[in-house]
């Protein structure tokens, strides 16, 4: 009955199915390589700025690679940058998988930097192909569709979290690498099998040069999601794991398992950001409402912030307040994943979409060396400070985004 059902599907769902499952399946594994990276090395005795440079590489190219990777994808077509995404993981996957004598910084960095160009391959192809499976105009369904897949990705990188922390007390960091490279080589075989060949491919070849957006709602938009990213991850990426460590004693399991439940929390948020945001009024957001959430969002890290600062009740102040934290900052990422595929051009979608997540990559790239940096030498209160001006600088500029309302479809 269930395969039968599967056969009536239309062939935009079948796809839409395939693609977010190739992205859970690469999310995953990217979720749980950041934590075990993350733990392992500090493990090691590693400082938290080291730790924090273990990642430069990977944010880096992850800048490039969505620059060039929406060219690529007008080019090729989406099917072909997804797939070389999923197979540039498992080859930097099996790059860890060697002695532990060799697993030098300059030789993970290289790893994370082919991890970096996977993540956003495939990131950049399953945003864009979204766009072109949905109607012209049904803006309503184009909502939902990126909330869901947005969702649920992140979901389920907090399960990668939770995985990461949870097999690194389990098995050594060397046979979950294997594990993990094993079976995401079989999800790459089915999926060079069942992605269209002709998926967001242009009609006509796009220059390079044409990687640039001349669209002023794309680049405002794009200006505003790198401090949005940054914001997050000066105080995510090595701040906060080292923090619990270090500060309450924490071991791999229960710092994996809070970050794991930070990012489902956001992930099922995301997932349901279209009612959160008006949908059953029957409208879509428009620039307006991403100064609003923008805004509420400041006020959080600030408020973490002054209780670190005033020692009143620490552990309690962190938890609770980053767990808000997540759930607003979820509307926001929402409220920024539908504005940028309803602003793209359908021709030349990856062109703008792979333009927007360079902004993306680099507010990581940015929040990554701050983390790390910041928090060695002045604290996570200091990071928590910076992510709330970095708020406030992504709700300025989202202040010259247009304020037209669309109607559902």
């Amino acid at each position: 009955m269930g395969l039968l059902s599967l056969s009536n599907l239309s062939p935009q769902i079948k796809q839409y199915l395939v693609i977010t499952g190739n992205y859970w399946a690469f999310t995953l594994t990217d979720g749980a390589l950041r934590m075990l990276v993350v733990l392992y090395f500090h493990h090691l005795g590693y400082s938290p700025l080291n730790i924090a440079m273990l990642f430069l590489f990977y944010e880096i190219f992850g800048v490039v690679t969505n620059l060039v990777g929406g060219w690529l994808g007008a080019r090729l077509g989406l099917n072909k940058t997804m797939n070389i995404g999923l197979g540039l993981q498992i080859i930097a996957l099996a790059m860890l998988a060697v002695p532990a004598e060799m697993l030098t910084i300059g030789y993970v960095m290289l790893a994370q930097a082919l991890s970096g160009i996977a993540k956003d391959l495939n990131k950049m192809s399953a945003k864009s192909a979204i766009k072109l499976l949905v109607p012209a105009g049904a803006e309503g369904k184009l909502y939902q569709w990126v909330a869901i897949l947005t969702g649920s990705k992140n979901a389920l990188k907090g399960v990668g979290f939770f995985l990461g922390g949870l097999l690194l007390t389990l098995l050594e960091f060397r046979g979950v690498i294997i594990l993990m490279a094993s079976l995401l080589a079989l999800v790459w075989l089915f999926s060079l099998i069942s992605l269209k060949q002709d998926l967001g491919k242009a009609k006509s070849k796009p220059k390079f040069k044409e990687v640039f957006s001349k669209s002023r709602s794309i680049n405002i938009l794009s200006a505003a999601r790198m401090f949005l990213f940054g914001a997050r991850d000066v105080w995510f990426v090595v701040a906060l794991p080292v923090f619990l460590a270090v500060t309450f004693d924490w071991d791999h399991w229960w710092v994996g398992g809070f970050m794991a439940s930070w990012v489902i929390g956001y992930g099922i948020v995301q997932s349901f950001a279209p009612y959160i945001t008006g949908k059953k009024h029957g409208q879509v957001p428009s620039g307006r409402a991403a100064v609003l959430w923008a805004s509420y969002l400041t006020l959080i890290p600030a408020a973490i912030a002054l209780a670190l600062q005033m020692d009143f009740y620490v552990q309690s102040s962190i938890i609770i307040g980053l767990l808000v934290f997540g759930a607003v900052f979820a509307v926001n990422s929402s409220l920024h994943s539908y504005l940028i595929v309803s602003y793209a051009d359908s021709d030349e979608v990856s062109l703008d979409v792979g333009f927007y997540y360079m902004a993306n990559a680099m507010g990581r790239l940015i929040g990554t060396v701050l983390s790390g940096l910041v928090f060695q030498f002045y604290g996570l209160e200091a990071c928590l400070w910076i992510s709330a001006a970095f708020v406030a600088i992504a709700a300025g500029l989202s202040t010259k985004l247009p304020v037209t309302k669309l109607n559902t479809n």
